[in-house]
């Protein structure tokens, strides 16, 4: 890692990375990199999410300029959501920390297995 080059997280850093790699978002974004989806179709392919969290990820990720929504029909009113080119730069980036997550998951479960073990024998 290039010590020279400080990573500065603020505030507006965090709320980002926050309403953009959580578990929805995530699974949205994957959903759109490979096609437009309508709202029902979203909800299909990401069975585990809820309607009403399904519509607070897309507005965040819609105010965040990631996604966008366009108004097919208007009776009965039809949405379809797609990433933007925005949007699209998001794939490199967290596609490195899906990398660096499969790469590192044996370490990680090691370190949480003996965290665990030392927080049972303590308590």
């Amino acid at each position: 890692m290039d010590t020279d080059h400080e990573i500065s997280l603020d505030a507006a850093h965090r709320e980002l990375l926050d309403q953009v790699l959580d578990k929805w978002s995530l699974s949205v974004l994957n959903e759109l990199c490979e096609r437009p989806c309508r709202f029902n179709e979203l909800r299909r392919a990401i069975p585990a999410v809820t309607q009403k969290s399904l519509t607070a990820t897309l507005r965040r990720l819609e105010r965040n300029g990631v996604v966008e929504r366009e108004v097919t029909s208007i009776r009965p009113v039809a949405i379809t959501y797609r990433i933007t080119p925005l949007g699209k730069t998001l794939r490199g980036p967290v596609d490195v920390l899906l990398a660096w997550a499969s790469e590192h998951m044996p370490a990680i479960e090691r370190a949480r297995d003996a965290f665990d073990a030392q927080e049972d024998a303590a308590g």
